[in-house]
């Protein structure tokens, strides 16, 4: 008990009455009574989610380091994209109590098997621009240079398709690319996140590493570098054309 204590830092509430705990205290208090009983199977119901930031960060350390030290399955329950993603050894992406995609969570990340997981897995999430499949290999977007898009397999002419492309694999090029202009730009010290609006009214997010001299209302133009995917717009929206691999 001491141990579970120390990790979930209630060694100070142990005196206290339930009424006298708040929902946050509550629930740590309540992952500490499951982990002292050691079971050979956790389910886990969201919950980290009443916790403040820096503490959530610190249990999902502690909660990875506990699985790995009991060697227990863990179902864990979360519509925190980043949880499933940095304690997961497998995800298991559900819709309206459909499998949309299982897998590891660098899977799911690279070769999304449609739009919702492409859309749940990643923060910020991926961008997706609507458009129509010219050439086999190209996409033409309204108000908007097309692009070419090296794919596995080509699609159908006239095809209505969704590009999609991670904020990570989208760059600022000379001459080329989807023009558009800067709303905002968000200085995170070791990344920048360049909020832009494109000449058709679409928005795309550009994540950068480092710092950028980049202003609002500043024009640019957009480019793929990087990983890119195509989506056929219909009812299920899958994956047709993923492109590259990291």
């Amino acid at each position: 008990m001491a141990d579970a204590a120390r990790m979930l830092q209630i060694e100070h509430l142990l005196a206290r009455k339930p009424g006298q705990l708040s929902g946050g205290q509550r629930q740590r208090v309540a992952i500490g009574r499951t982990v002292t009983r050691e079971p050979g199977i956790f389910l886990f119901d969201e919950p980290l989610s009443n916790l403040d930031a820096e503490l959530r960060v610190q249990m999902r350390v502690e909660l990875t380091a506990l699985h790995k030290r009991l060697k227990a399955t863990m179902i864990y329950v979360t519509h925190d994209q980043t949880e499933a993603m940095t304690m997961a050894d497998r995800i298991v992406v559900l819709r309206a109590g459909r499998i949309e995609q299982q897998g590891t969570p660098l899977d799911l990340y690279n070769r999304p098997a449609n739009k919702f997981v492409a859309g749940f897995i990643g923060s910020p999430r991926m961008n997706f621009l609507d458009g129509q499949a010219v050439g086999g290999r190209s996409v033409a977007f309204e108000g908007l240079p097309g692009l070419d898009i090296p794919a596995a397999r080509e699609t159908t002419e006239g095809e209505a398709v969704t590009l999609g492309v991670r904020p990570e694999h989208l760059a600022f090029t000379d001459g080329e690319g989807l023009p558009g202009t800067v709303d905002i730009v968000e200085q995170m010290g070791g990344e920048s996140y360049i909020y832009v609006t494109l000449a058709n009214g679409a928005r795309l997010t550009v994540r950068r590493p480092g710092q950028t001299g980049l202003r609002a209302d500043a024009p640019v133009r957009v480019g793929i570098e990087g990983a890119a995917h195509l989506f056929s717009r219909g009812d299920d929206e899958h994956a047709i054309a993923p492109r590259g691999s990291p």
